[in-house]
């Protein structure tokens, strides 16, 4: 697997939406994750940039990836609105966060 740079994180009720990109703004990793993998998942991932949508529950999961040793980037919704290149879901969010 390629060096993921930056990464960008859904986060959603049950199921977050991963979305990570390598140096050149490829896609390296797409994929979905349940609550309780969240933690395995980037605690086994190389040290990157995670960014994230502010909500409610943004901070609390700010710090749990904090934990693992990664940076992370809270990004207001109005700024990532326009990097939404189709109908806003979580697949299409993930990637729009991390493009921010």
């Amino acid at each position: 697997m390629e060096q993921v740079l930056v990464i960008g994180l859904d986060l959603a009720k049950n199921v977050f939406q991963v979305h990570g990109a390598d140096e050149r703004g490829r896609c390296v990793i797409r994929k979905s994750l349940r609550r309780s993998q969240v933690y395995a998942f980037f605690a086994k991932l190389s040290k990157c940039t995670v960014g994230m949508e502010a909500c409610s529950s943004s901070h609390y999961w700010g710090r749990v990836i904090t934990d693992c040793g990664h940076e992370v980037k809270l990004i207001p919704p109005q700024y990532v609105k326009p990097y939404v290149k189709t109908n806003k879901n979580d697949a299409s969010s993930g990637s729009a966060t991390a493009m921010a």
